[in-house]
């Protein structure tokens, strides 16, 4: 590893130091051309380009079935979490239009997380939800029990469709012929 004097006074002179910029940059992020191990470009998956866009247009069967049990249970847990903070209110002399209106947002979600899972949306099931999760997770840090798996279900699903749109770069790199090089 290169020392801080190294960087800001290198042997060679043709090469002109790193800035502070450049030095704190790749020390967060590791650069394209990074030959290292770790640098290394992941292993092109198994499947044809077309295969790959297919797997990204449309969710597997695994995970359309995943978003069609986690919708009406997202609306169950909205209408749950909903109910008791209404009731909490009332007993407290406060206000429940806010909760109303909480209500049609939670089941609008899980109305969402349903139709993207019908339509075999992988993206869209992974942000709505992550963002049910969300909401419940706002109203009350003590509804995390709730809030947790609906979190943890969406960032699987974002990870899903992250990973596969970089197996499509990698296959399509290699399609190409290119061994590593950026256009």
């Amino acid at each position: 590893m290169a020392t801080t004097h190294h960087l800001t006074n290198p042997e060679n002179v043709d090469e002109p130091a790193l800035t502070l910029w450049e030095r704190a940059k790749y020390t967060l992020v590791r650069p394209d051309d990074d030959s290292s191990p770790r640098g290394r470009r992941p292993q092109a998956d198994d499947r044809s380009v077309e295969e790959l866009r297919e797997a990204i247009y449309r969710s597997d069967d695994k995970e359309r079935a995943i978003g069609l049990v986690a919708g009406p249970l997202a609306a169950v847990v909205g209408l749950l979490i909903s109910s008791a903070s209404m009731d909490y209110a009332r007993q407290h002399h406060q206000g429940v239009g806010v909760y109303v209106g909480l209500t049609y947002l939670l089941l609008g979600l899980a109305a969402l997380v349903l139709i993207s899972s019908l339509m075999r949306k992988r993206l869209f099931q992974g942000i709505t939800l992550a963002l049910f999760g969300l909401a419940v997770f706002q109203l009350h840090y003590t509804y995390i029990g709730f809030a947790a798996p609906f979190i943890l279900a969406g960032a699987w699903y974002l990870v899903r469709a992250y990973r596969l749109q970089q197996a499509l770069k990698v296959a399509e790199l290699d399609e190409r012929g290119v061994s590593g090089e950026r256009r």
